[in-house]
């Protein structure tokens, strides 16, 4: 199995798919391409591999091609016969709702992020960035009350950890620790997995 992976270095999406290939052991078939992916300026060669231009986006070796994170997360783990996917069963239903909801944290913190960066001055919306820090707390809250379990490693554990980790490394001032002590050991524990240690957002 090789797949080309379009990638980001500071995108938590692209981590995602890097964390869970790191734990099937299956890093080595994951042949990285990088991109000048933007929310505006819009790299033509993502978008010869997803239309959207967004990254991540996999080609496999027979043409397939593959977005979002989510589904590039799911085939991965089934070509490599992994078990980050449960079986159809209450268990994937919650792996799957923790996914969804990192994933959301992550849209929500990354329009922030957006509107501070790229809009212009005068264009920027105060109310905006409020309510999409709101939707960041609430999820971080949510979090807080629905912690995987110490040996969990499924989808939903990686999600909820590489959201986690893009907050720190984005958004240090959000601090969220500080009322989510249950979350905070949770992080520390699961951050310190190679798959992390080898994947840390840089750029």
């Amino acid at each position: 199995m090789i797949i080309d992976l379009f990638w980001g270095s500071a995108s938590p999406f692209v981590r995602k798919v890097m964390v869970v290939a790191h734990e099937l052991g299956v890093q080595d078939s994951v042949r990285i391409h990088n991109t000048a992916a933007h929310p505006i300026d819009r790299d033509l060669r993502v978008k010869g591999v997803n239309p959207l231009a967004k990254v991540p986006a996999a080609r496999c070796a027979d043409g397939t091609l593959l977005y979002d994170s989510r589904v590039i997360c799911e085939y991965l783990d089934d070509v490599a016969g992994g078990a980050l996917f449960p079986a159809p069963g209450p268990a994937r239903w919650t792996a799957l709702r923790r996914q969804a909801l990192a994933d959301g944290l992550l849209d929500a913190a990354l329009l922030v992020r957006y509107e501070l960066l790229i809009r212009p001055d005068p264009l920027k919306w105060p109310l905006w960035i409020e309510k999409q820090r709101e939707k960041v707390e609430d999820a971080l809250d949510a979090m807080q009350g629905d912690c995987p379990g110490a040996g969990c490693a499924d989808i939903g554990a990686i999600s909820c950890a590489c959201a986690l980790g893009w907050l720190d490394f984005r958004f240090p001032d959000i601090g969220w620790r500080a009322t989510r002590p249950e979350l905070a050991a949770w992080f520390a524990q699961f951050d310190t997995r190679p798959a992390m240690r080898a994947t840390r957002p840089r750029g």
